[in-house]
């Protein structure tokens, strides 16, 4: 299986130097048309767009249709569905519609907004080179074959190890995400999205794009290889879940190659014999974009392996210690609870937009145990594709830009020279600093890092000036405030849904990465926060847990509280109450709000702390006093808090996954078929499904399996006929809420058409007309169809005699078929003349028409030919004939 991708990025690329080829990201596109007809829905953008990491995804309103394909010229995306209401049909990309035109940035270009207060240092800095020299080469395997995958994938890497270091090290292996495969060399604007390369085109080295933190890593002591991924780059679109089980698997091979070369097994290459053996007890995996995800997914593989042929069946034979995921996707929303992660979160973010990585924290929350520290760093000024050097401007001989895109504007936040951006060198030398403080806390159980990882306010040196601010769930805290469906609050506090389009949701307003949505849901129930509102000074909200809590092992309390962009500082009394009601003042916080426009998802969540005297019993309620006349805020959770970590031990969780099944429709009656939901491990184990039938809206329902209980299936009934329909898929997605992990987030029941395509003939009604008349046929089916059959129709060149030209056809008509104006005059067969015709379902027969054009000119008869295949469903078609005489 081979896609190619060709992009033209002749505006970009003209207005730069020739290497790198751009600078900033390609324009958004705007739209030119939608077209649906016959269960397939195209979009056609204004300007080519490259591959994205967070894809392109069809909405109808609020029910999401599903990720698009791209088309050869990367203009095109297209998806085989049935929209009920076109007219309500949207494309977005991590939440950020791509068919409309952006809005101004809210904030004037004037004004510049600020930074927050800079943290003080940290007592230690992992950014600073170690003490060892350091070694670089490459290796290349044989490819290896993955089920879904038609082509088989690179198994490529480059090395880099420390020179002398004693004994075994531990591994950190990285992971790229997803990027254009190839360029042409004579044409660099050219790139592609095969694999291999087509002749005369160069592959993208990706995998080389980490070398700067690899180095740092290689020369602190720790063994580093960098894999490609090209190929499932080319291929992943064309999976149900965008690459993520293709990347875990690639992973868990190399994974299993240096598991051998460490045990003396098989015959290891040059540059592995060169370096130190592997410590597989100590592995970290570092994933960028659609890498984040895949090394999430391989974590998740590797603590709770899936069960039947994924692509990898050998034994695990490594322990991964953590993950850093690096403006990650993570469209299943499901982190691995058990293994400990740092989340870098890019604020100006230019591709995944909606920051959907900061899930990897907020939903490990009551998963498992809660022992496992989960970190999200937040990078004002960073972007998407700067973190690899080989998508970089100035720094790869591949087309590279800047991922944001201000569009007409400039950005005050993001924009390349504004004071809140940084530029590609800062952003690497941050990225990799703050990589090795996760190795260096992960690996080798330092916590002297911890501070810069967990929340406690303070930066790395290595780091300059690069505002990274953290929080932490997990580690020595204690659930307090989690807000569930049992939380109630008062005064100027509300529960609000995360994800909702309507008056329930936490904002309407702005966009934050703790209200990401997953795919395939609209409304989920179990995602909760707190909004705050205040119209008055004294206005306290009040937030009740579903049982009191003790937290009498906690020296502070921590909140995770987020204020609107841009907000001065803002301050909060923070009280608690005990059980008997009595009310504890514990002091204040305060909190500036971040850097943003509407471009950006700047309403994050800031870990501030209070503490906690001693003697205080079970807490019953906290309390939120803002010192403001007036404003909003958002609180995402409290925990007590203790300095330090907790032994992870990993529990054994319950895995679902989610199985594709497809049926036949059958020709009478109905029938009932299952989807089904498999379900490992014992105890309770809790989780959401959500459903989406054809044409509606997602429904969901909370499922509890208690022991023994290993499957969930949903019938689905199917009403069979004769008639020739499109396929029906019924969607189905799970969200894990207790003792579960997720594999596979999403799957299908897919209900096949088993009815022949009925045939299409076409009687001329008025197939010889003078000049101005029009020309008619009657399009008829030999069957009823129970969806359109639709037909796209091109002109060719006649057998013998005279052709119309674009001018013998009514202007207007010409237009509205082709977006083209007729001038100049030329044959319609070397015209870029293209008809759809479409026969609504339940319908028989319609009409073709064809309007001619009255002009002065003395001519002969000619004729017009065109030949109609259909589109949807191929495989049918007729040809016709006109005279104009």
């Amino acid at each position: 299986m081979r896609r190619t991708v060709a992009l033209l990025l002749c505006v970009a690329v003209a207005a730069l130097s020739p290497v790198p080829p751009a600078s900033a990201a390609p324009e958004p596109p705007s739209a030119t048309g939608w077209s649906a007809s016959g269960g397939v829905i195209r979009w056609t953008a204004g300007t080519p767009m490259p591959p994205r990491d967070a894809g392109v995804e069809f909405w109808e309103g609020d029910r999401f249709l599903g990720l698009a394909q791209e088309s050869a010229d990367l203009r095109s995306f297209t998806l085989r569905a049935s929209p009920g209401n076109p007219a309500a049909l949207q494309v977005r990309s991590a939440g950020r519609r791509l068919d409309l035109a952006e809005p101004a940035p809210m904030t004037p270009s004037s004004a510049v907004p600020d930074l927050p207060p800079s943290p003080p240092l940290a007592a230690v800095d992992p950014g600073v080179p170690g003490e060892y020299t350091t070694t670089t080469g490459e290796y290349s395997l044989d490819p290896i074959t993955l089920p879904g995958y038609g082509t088989p994938v690179e198994m490529k890497a480059v090395v880099v190890a420390p020179v002398g270091a004693p004994g075994r090290r531990p591994l950190a292996l990285f992971l790229h995400g997803r990027h254009f495969t190839c360029y042409d060399d004579a044409e660099p604007a050219r790139i592609t999205l095969d694999w291999p390369c087509p002749a005369g085109t160069t592959p993208v080295s990706s995998y080389r794009g980490y070398l700067k933190a690899q180095e740092l890593l290689a020369s602190q002591g720790y063994l580093t290889v960098s894999i490609s991924a090209n190929s499932v780059n080319a291929q992943d679109n064309e999976t149900g879940d965008a690459g993520a089980q293709g990347r875990s698997s690639l992973v868990r091979h190399h994974l299993a190659k240096w598991a051998d070369w460490a045990s003396g097994r098989g015959a290891a290459l040059p540059v592995v014999r060169s370096a130190p053996r592997a410590d597989l007890g100590k592995v970290l995996l570092v994933g960028h974009s659609r890498g984040g995800e895949g090394v999430n997914r391989a974590a998740i593989d590797s603590v709770t392996p899936p069960a039947g042929d994924t692509g990898f069946t050998g034994p695990v034979r490594w322990t991964i210690r953590g993950t850093v995921l690096v403006a990650p996707t993570i469209f299943g929303h499901n982190p691995a609870p058990d293994v400990p992660s740092v989340t870098l979160l890019p604020g100006c973010d230019g591709d995944v937009r909606d920051l959907q990585g900061q899930m990897a924290v907020d939903q490990t929350r009551g998963l498992s145990r809660g022992e496992a520290l989960h970190s999200a760093l937040f990078l004002i000024g960073a972007n998407h594709n700067y973190f690899n050097s080989e998508w970089t401007p100035g720094q790869t001989n591949a087309p590279a830009w800047d991922d944001f895109s201000p569009g007409d504007e400039p950005d005050p936040v993001c924009s390349p020279g504004a004071a809140t951006r940084l530029t590609a060198a800062q952003q690497q030398t941050a990225g990799a600093t703050y990589v090795a403080a996760a190795a260096r806390l992960f690996l080798r159980h330092d916590e002297s890092v911890l501070p810069l990882l967990d929340g406690s306010g303070v930066r790395a040196p290595s780091a300059g000036t690069a505002r990274v601010l953290s929080h932490a769930v997990g580690g020595a805290r204690r659930p307090f405030v989690v807000p569930g469906t049992s939380t109630a609050a008062s005064g100027s506090a509300r529960v609000c849904l995360e994800t909702a389009f309507d008056g329930t949701a936490c904002s309407t307003t702005f966009a934050s990465p703790h209200f990401a949505g997953l795919r395939g849901t609209v409304t989920q129930p179990d995602r909760l926060a707190v909004a705050l509102r205040w119209s008055a000074a004294g206005e306290v909200g009040v937030v009740t847990p579903a049982r009191p809590v003790a937290l009498h092992d906690s020296r502070h309390l921590a909140l995770r509280l987020a204020v609107p962009p841009n907000t001065p500082e803002a301050e909060f009394g923070v009280s608690v109450r005990d059980t008997s009601g009595r009310r504890h003042a514990l002091g204040s916080v305060t909190i500036t709000g971040l850097p943003g426009t509407s471009k950006t998802n700047s309403v994050w969540a800031q870990e501030v702390r209070v503490p906690l005297p001693a003697g205080l019993g079970e807490l019953a309620a906290l309390e939120l006093l803002p010192g403001s006349e007036s404003g909003e805020a958002w609180l995402i959770d409290a925990h007590g808090w203790d300095e330090g970590l907790v032994p992870v031990v990993s529990t054994r969780l319950g895995r679902v996954d989610v199985a594709d099944v497809a049926v036949d429709e059958g020709d009478s009656g109905t029938r009932t078929h299952n989807a089904v939901i498999t379900a490992g491990g014992s105890g309770t184990r809790v989780f959401r499904l959500f459903h989406t039938e054809p044409g509606k809206l997602p429904t969901n329902r909370l499922v509890t399996l208690e022991n023994g209980e290993h499957r969930v299936e949903v019938p689905v009934t199917v009403e069979g006929n004769t008639r020739w329909s499109n396929e029906r898929r019924h969607f189905f997605v799970v969200q894990a809420l207790a003792n579960v992990v997720v594999g596979n987030t999403t799957g299908e029941l897919l209900v096949r058409n088993d009815d022949p395509v009925p045939s299409v003939a076409a009687i001329p009604v008025a197939g010889s007309v003078t000049e101005g008349g029009t020309l008619k046929w009657d399009v008829t089916l030999s069957a009823v169809a129970d969806d359109p059959i639709a037909l796209r129709g091109s002109a060719l060149a006649p057998s013998s005699g005279a052709e119309l030209s674009t001018t013998d056809l009514d202007a207007d008509w010409y237009r509205s078929q082709t977006g083209e104006d007729p001038e100049p005059s030329r044959p319609l067969s070397a015209a870029n003349f293209v008809l759809y015709l479409v026969v609504p379902e339940g319908r028989t027969s319609v009409e073709l028409a064809v309007p001619t054009a009255v002009d002065a000119e003395a001519e002969e008869r000619e004729q017009i030919r065109l030949r109609f295949d259909g589109s949807t469903p191929p495989g049918t078609g007729f040809e016709v004939t006109g005279v104009v005489s």
